[in-house]
């Protein structure tokens, strides 16, 4: 077989149960499938099917040896021809990175990886392209944190560079509170920023980019914020906005200016937005190179019919020379609510609208997407399932320290 001829070989890395579409996909368009994984997922319902060999990471959470995972890949290039390296979860990022970089692999290398990972990084980078962002700094030199506090309004919310979601985030109203919780991190500190916290509603844009350029975005607004889900024992819910409003409108503008600025040349995007209550501007807030978790994926493909896993797989495969092809997109709505449940195994079925068109399945957990042509009645659906939930399912737990599946 000719080096023209042989199939592309991808190597999927994961920490957490994710991206069986995107591995299907890359299968149909022809490719060698392999999956790197941590032992303890190892009998997860991986797509088996579409995946040609499954490796397996000792260490059972996110935080690999990247030491390791250089030499235990190096070891399979040996007799592997690995083609492209596509990181299913943000932990996987700078898995990847490192990988590429050592590889010499197409794709993001460390520097642009900080970009879509780093908090830090992203907002300084938008921050001098002239992209609004909350007035932050970095938790380094103590007179600059003193300058900062004394001339920034509190509360304040101090962040850690490197977790996702609102994982190990914390809101202050004293400098005080500060010292207090620099003095727990030790010499933690300087992997973490302090910014202003900006009372607003909370969007999402979930994006494909080719060749720079934002061929495809939903905006999503969340009806109850990360924040409220996860420190305040809140019931998830986010929902498609209004298709031709000026939110909408804005924030395309805005999401094409943070990748431009970002530098995101081909793949997918999950980047999350503030509208102040107070000034009615927009805020980036952060952003990603990888799908959107939480389901998502599947309340974006269920307004517009595109999904993201797939369409990814399709870049990342996509033969030289070959142009995309974006298909076509439905601008409908949709709308997912998910809730921790009280039961082990939570009985949705008597929740039997026609628009109900996804169950979750996951112990302990209950959620739902609806999908209709109609933004009035998404809305009015997620507001009552929002008191049905309450009452049948919810429950809630201490925010985690650190990020869970």
């Amino acid at each position: 077989m000719s080096e023209q001829d042989r199939p592309l070989t991808v190597l999927c890395i994961a920490c957490y149960f994710k991206g069986e579409e995107f591995m299907r996909e890359c299968k149909r368009q022809g490719s060698r499938v392999l999956l790197l994984t941590s032992k303890n997922l190892e009998h997860q319902k991986w797509p088996r099917e579409s995946i040609d060999e499954i490796f397996y990471m000792e260490e059972d959470n996110y935080l690999w040896n990247i030491a390791n995972l250089v030499k235990g890949v190096s070891y399979l290039a040996r007799t592997e021809r690995i083609d492209r390296i596509v990181p299913l979860d943000d932990f996987d990022l700078e898995k990847a990175a490192a990988l590429r970089e050592h590889l010499r692999v197409p794709g993001m290398g460390d520097t642009r990886t900080r970009f879509f990972r780093d908090k830090l990084s992203m907002r300084v980078k938008t921050h001098e392209d002239g992209i609004l962002v909350p007035p932050f700094v970095h938790v380094l030199n103590y007179q600059a944190l003193n300058n900062y506090m004394a001339r920034t309004q509190p509360p304040w919310v101090i962040k850690p560079r490197m977790q996702a979601s609102a994982v190990g985030i914390k809101k202050l109203y004293t400098p005080e509170q500060l010292w207090e919780t620099l003095g727990k991190l030790g010499d933690e500190q300087s992997f973490y920023l302090l910014e202003q916290f900006i009372p607003g509603d909370i969007y999402h844009v979930d994006s494909i980019v080719v060749g720079g350029e934002v061929v495809f975005s939903r905006v999503n607004r969340y009806l109850a914020t990360p924040w409220e889900v996860s420190h305040e024992g809140g019931i998830f819910r986010t929902q498609t906005v209004a298709h031709g409003s000026a939110d909408e409108s804005a924030l395309r503008r805005l999401n094409q200016e943070v990748m431009s600025s970002l530098g995101l040349i081909r793949g997918v995007s999950h980047t999350e937005y503030i509208k102040a209550h107070e000034d009615g501007r927009f805020y980036f807030l952060e952003t990603s190179a990888r799908v959107g978790g939480a389901h998502i994926a599947e309340m974006v493909e269920a307004s517009s019919g595109i999904s993201l896993w797939r369409e990814w797989a399709k870049l990342e495969t996509l033969p030289a020379g070959k142009a995309y092809q974006l298909p076509e997109v439905r601008n409908e709505y949709s709308g997912l609510i998910t809730t921790l449940a009280r039961q082990e195994i939570p009985d949705t079925s008597a929740y039997d609208d026609p628009e109900v068109t996804w169950r979750m399945s996951k112990a302990h957990h209950a959620g739902l997407i609806v999908h209709s042509s109609s933004y009035e009645r998404v809305s009015e659906l997620l507001e009552h399932y929002l008191h049905r939930f309450r009452e049948d399912f919810h429950t809630s737990l201490p925010a985690p320290d650190n990020p869970t599946s």
